[in-house]
């Protein structure tokens, strides 16, 4: 029986039909309005991954030289016991839970319901913290409210203008570029990314404008596209004066930033500032941002500079016809990155977006929790800070959907650091990376194994449904909670029913930001198009801020945002910046489409892009061995020379582990307000390698 589902990759979340053949599932792309039957690579070898030869099919223990297969029984028992034992010794906090945006709805809903009922542990976080943090943070206050797209992405059709700051769609999510084709076909897609990656591609033949700033200055790109708009009487005034609040402040920062200025500071000719502005002025225009200009310690403010320019064009809320015509919006990366969020992984939040510090909040989830409001902790630390603890305050480790070894920054640090924990459970349904160091592997169901709700980039929950049954002894996590909260002697209920989940999650984020209370499994089953919030009663909100902004006052906050320029030699490291970032077919830390053949040999081996000048200058030539150094270690690749990179800048993909490993690279510095790490902007040194014959 043919079912429709998603794919289990990007928060594009393609719809696809997943037809049984025996012991696997023939996958085949569905008309959806985001991907209207095309998939990429990665969506149509999906399948593959579901009886990959390394599958975790039953319990793991780690023993000498090893793991050995044990029971469910033995394995959970253990597991408690040792809990209880560091809980009784070190506290509650003591205990650190690790989720990921991958986890649906449902299971990320009841993790953070187990972390802090069963557990009474404020130490979780989730990896969604290296992916969204800084756009969330920014929407928040600029808007008052955090959503990929606050309109349908089949909007952006009718564009005629889309800015893209950092993310290369084309690569990553590639059904999404079929989006981009009138703001193309109008000469209008602006892509701004140090590399001439296969988006900027997109712009050549007279379909646009490649702005290749230098790595770490998109923050003075955007001030130098407000300044124009703002000193050539480009801005929307009465949209200003009616819809925002904060224009003088603004004003008075961004006359700073003139574009000659700006030209010497990011490399980008004044002329073609001065053209991207007045393109975005003319109308029916959309500025989206994405991990390139967010992964920095500055990427909050980054941002909202861009939130501050769409708000002085007056882009957001305008809807024409039942359609945004013009607005903001950010790319989110992960499946679930979304609604991942929203419910209770991130260390600050209850279900329904709620602040895990308002008395209200805490008092409506601990209702349907059914605990006492006092006894839910009180908020954690982010995903790096919960990572530098471990070993030492955090003394146990609970993972779940997160392959931390490969794509954390400092990745090495926390390998050491999982090291020293006196219990790391992994739960997942290959032996990553991060698995391998772990004392017990849990086996786990996949996506097609499963029933549950995902939520895409534009706020939209989908249904994920099961196609095929699981191996004998792999389990959901929502069974590993109830058993282990079992044991625990947690209270509350904790039903292993994914739709009954999902009834609780409705219930627990009614009246939220992100509120599902309209929503159930069955409802979904209708074909609704449930965009969130979406409260009892309603139709849903598939465009936000026509009317107003989520403030209480209705307003849109302009946020003025200054740079913080790096110094000459304020940073060791080296002389070239590392960017870091996704190939085609790549997908995350690679746990996945590492086990896919087709992606595998399309894409072997590490490689470092860089400059033809630069590399004649280092003595490399194409296809050698190089070293990349920082100062937390040394990662080996092959050169893929290459003009279309900026010749101070190398570019290397964090897919893969051991020697290749990016992350060995980066650095644990992180945004002060949404504490994503700067995975963007690495100083390194390339040399080239002798490599000995075999």
């Amino acid at each position: 029986m043919t079912r429709s589902s998603h794919c289990p990759y990007c928060a594009l979340q393609c719809a696809m039909s997943l037809t049984p053949a025996g012991a696997r599932i023939e996958v085949a792309g569905r008309d959806f309005p985001t991907n209207r039957g095309g998939l990429c690579k990665k969506g149509w070898t999906s399948a593959e991954v579901l009886d990959t030869t390394d599958r975790v099919t039953r319990p793991l223990r780690r023993v000498d030289g090893g793991f050995e297969e044990v029971s469910w029984a033995e394995a959970l028992d253990d597991i408690a016991r040792r809990l209880r034992d560091i809980r009784s010794s070190h506290g509650a906090d003591a205990v650190g839970v690790f989720g990921g945006g991958g986890l649906t709805n449902e299971k990320a809903y009841q993790l953070g319901k187990f972390a802090r009922i069963a557990l009474g542990t404020s130490r979780i976080d989730y990896n969604g913290r290296f992916c969204m943090s800084s756009a969330a943070a920014a929407g928040n206050r600029a808007f008052g409210v955090d959503r990929g797209l606050p309109f349908p992405v089949e909007d952006l059709d009718d564009a005629r203008t889309i800015l893209l700051l950092g993310s290369n769609v084309a690569a990553t999510m590639p059904p999404f570029i079929g989006h981009l084709a009138g703001a193309r076909a109008a000469g209008g897609l602006v892509v701004v990314d140090p590399r001439r990656s296969e988006t900027a591609r997109l712009t050549e033949d007279g379909g646009g404008i490649h702005v290749q700033p230098a790595p770490g200055t998109d923050l003075v790109v955007l001030l130098g596209l407000t300044h124009v708009v703002l000193a050539e009487g480009l801005a929307d005034s009465a949209y200003l004066a009616e819809r925002t609040v904060g224009l003088d402040e603004l004003r008075r920062e961004v006359n700073r930033w003139w574009p000659e200025r700006v030209q010497e500071v990011t490399g980008v000719p004044a002329a073609q500032l001065r053209q991207v502005a007045r393109r975005l002025a003319e109308g029916r225009a959309f500025i989206l941002t994405g991990r390139g200009v967010e992964q920095h310690v500055d990427g909050t403010d980054t941002a909202t500079a861009a939130i501050n320019l769409a708000l002085v064009l007056g882009l957001p809320g305008r809807v024409e016809g039942g359609r945004a015509v013009s607005g903001y919006g950010t790319l989110t990366g992960q499946g679930n990155g979304q609604g991942g969020r929203e419910h209770g992984q991130k260390a600050d939040q209850l279900p329904g977006y709620r602040k895990i510090t308002d008395p209200a909040a805490r008092e409506h989830v601990a209702s349907v929790w059914g605990v006492p409001p006092e006894s839910i902790p009180g908020p954690g630390v982010p995903a790096v800070e919960l990572l530098g603890m471990l070993g030492r305050e955090v003394k146990a480790l609970l993972v779940h959907g997160s392959n931390v070894v490969v794509s954390a920054p400092d990745a090495a640090a926390v390998t050491r650091a999982l090291d020293e924990l006196d219990l790391l459970v992994v739960c997942d349904f290959v032996p990553s990376e991060t698995a391998l160091l772990a004392d017990y592997i849990l086996p786990v169901t996949q996506w097609a194994e499963e029933e549950g709700t995902m939520t895409s980039l534009e706020g939209r929950v989908l249904r994920r449904r099961r196609a095929i049954d699981p191996p004998a002894e792999a389990r959901s996590e929502l069974w590993v909670m109830r058993e282990l909260a079992r044991r625990l002697d947690a209270p509350g209920t904790w039903s292993t029913d994914a739709a009954e989940v999902f009834d609780e999650l409705a219930r627990a984020s009614a009246g939220g930001i992100a509120d599902y209370s309209g929503l159930s499994h069955a409802r979904l089953d209708e074909g609704v198009a449930a965009f969130w919030p979406y409260p009892a009663g309603s139709a849903g909100t598939p465009r936000l801020f026509e009317d107003r902004f989520a403030h209480p006052d209705g307003l849109a906050r302009l946020v003025a945002v200054i740079p913080r320029l790096r110094e000459p030699g304020a940073q060791r490291g080296g002389e070239l910046t590392l960017v870091t970032g996704r190939l085609l077919e790549h997908y995350q830390s690679g746990a996945q489409t590492r086990r896919v053949p087709e992606l595998v040999t399309a894409r072997p081996e590490a490689a470092l892009q860089i400059h033809p000048a630069t590399a004649s200058r280092l003595g490399i030539a194409s296809g050698d061995l190089v070293e990349i150094t920082s100062p937390r270690g040394v990662t080996r690749a092959r050169a893929e020379v290459t003009s279309g990179i900026r010749h101070d800048t190398v570019f290397l993909p964090f897919h893969f582990p051991g020697a290749e490993r990016a992350n060995t690279l980066t650095e644990a510095a992180v945004d002060p307000v949404s504490a994503m790490p700067e995975f963007k902007r690495t100083l390194v040194s390339v040399a080239r390698v002798e490599e000995v014959p075999a």
